[in-house]
């Protein structure tokens, strides 16, 4: 059983990269959430904490399943009217959003605050994902990476309890 989980997990960062999301672009995502909170994050351990989020099977379902969403709608497969909501990332959708949820809720509800706030803002590779610019679709790639972000953030709010009130604020 490891060795599938392995797979899977090897899978989702392949495509992770393919699709020009990199674990450093999700680490800068991670800093950016909790800069204010814990200045003195660096970049390694907001890494491993990306790499611990990457781990996770949950993660690794929602990644395959909505970038396969993502290159299906790209590919014009999708049976209509859901080929044109994906392709067009269309705002009352929200399955998107949902999918992303099933990722923040690994590490509570500081994961959903997370996400919220990052998902509004979109800084960093977020923008580049939602620019809708190219001929990809990245309506559930950039919910996902977001989601990841928010959780690695989340799981180091979990490793410093004693700034537990501060994160939250």
């Amino acid at each position: 059983m490891a060795k599938e989980t392995k797979t899977l997990e090897e899978k989702a960062r392949q495509l992770l990269q393919e699709r020009g999301v990199s674990v450093k672009d999700i680490t800068k995502l991670v800093l950016f959430l909790q800069k204010k909170y814990l200045p003195e994050l660096t970049l390694e351990e907001a890494s491993e904490s990306v790499d611990a989020v990457l781990s996770k099977r949950e993660v690794h379902n929602a990644i395959l399943t909505g970038i396969q969403l993502d290159i299906l709608a790209e590919e014009k497969a999708l049976i209509q009217p859901l080929q044109d909501i994906i392709e067009e990332d269309e705002g009352l959708y929200g399955i998107d959003e949902i999918m992303a949820l099933s990722i923040v809720n690994v590490y509570g509800t500081i994961g959903f605050t997370n996400y919220g706030y990052i998902d509004k803002v979109k800084p960093g590779i977020l923008a580049d994902l939602n620019s809708h610019e190219d001929n990809h679709v990245h309506t559930f790639l950039d919910d996902i990476v977001g989601a990841i972000a928010a959780s690695a953030a989340s799981r180091l709010a979990h490793s410093y309890p004693d700034k537990a009130h501060e994160i939250t604020q």
